[in-house]
């Protein structure tokens, strides 16, 4: 069984003071919850790991970054590195979100360099992949997403596929009033898996786990966790305080337990 994930990034919000607040009342709201069998993680700002990372010590909640660059070191002013992040604590870096594509012209060939170097740092790279909403009324989203996918782990033996987190995040979703449909959801996470499976083999198919993002609440996100190929939730705005994020964590932890029961 694919270990399940409830995850959130905090995108350009929640200061290093906030990152204690949040981090004091996230334990707080999951006390007695039972979290051993699923992994959560928080991807705070540059500015707030350090403060996130001792908050968080000693707890089930790792540290991720939102972005990095493909370089150890180097003039790349403004930059973060793999190394840095490790450094700060993390334990996760987020990769090719779509407001990195659409508003700073990020690609996936830059995304895989970053892979590469992600990985090699020993970080867990999450993966983003989605569609656009002309992607997707073309009929071109498994297209996209065979393209987004093999292009991030080109660089990496087959052996290592599951050392990733894919995130589905159809890009027309990100930030609507809607999540993607649970029946649009299964669709693409089952096409997920079979691109795995075609490309990069039967065990990375099965161990490669694949989260949905896109306007994520704790209203959508029962339905939404219990889909077969669903590993778990990556949530924006519903989790930038720590009693929604507790609520999507206990979502996931509960699905997590029944699906073992089977």
């Amino acid at each position: 069984m694919r270990r399940p994930i409830a995850g959130t990034g905090w995108k350009m919000n929640n200061g290093a003071a906030d990152a204690y607040r949040y981090a004091a009342a996230l334990k707080q709201a999951l006390t007695g919850v039972d979290v051993s069998g699923i992994d959560v993680f928080v991807l705070p700002p540059f500015t707030s790991l350090h403060a996130a990372g001792a908050a968080f010590a000693n707890s089930p909640v790792a540290i991720g970054g939102q972005n990095m660059h493909w370089d150890d070191a180097g003039g790349w002013t403004g930059e973060i590195s793999a190394p840095m992040l490790v450094e700060a604590g993390c334990r996760y870096v987020e990769l090719a979100h779509s407001e990195r594509l659409q508003h700073f012209g990020e690609t996936y060939p830059l995304v895989r360099r970053k892979v590469d170097q992600a990985m090699a740092a020993g970080l867990v790279p999450i993966i983003c992949l989605g569609e656009t909403a002309a992607e997707k009324a073309a009929g071109r989203a498994d297209e996209v997403l065979s393209e987004q996918v093999l292009t991030s782990l080109a660089g990496q033996p087959i052996e290592r596929t599951a050392d990733v987190v894919l995130a589905y995040e159809p890009r027309w979703a990100i930030g609507a009033a809607d999540a993607a449909s649970p029946e649009y959801v299964a669709a693409r996470h089952a096409a997920l898996r079979r691109i795995l499976r075609e490309h990069r083999g039967e065990n990375a198919a099965l161990e490669t786990r694949i989260l949905y993002g896109g306007s994520v609440t704790p209203e959508n996100g029962k339905e939404l966790i219990e889909i077969e190929d669903v590993d778990g939730l990556f949530v924006g705005r519903a989790a930038w305080k720590a009693e929604g994020f507790a609520r999507i964590v206990k979502i996931v932890s509960e699905a997590a337990s029944r699906k073992k029961s089977f």
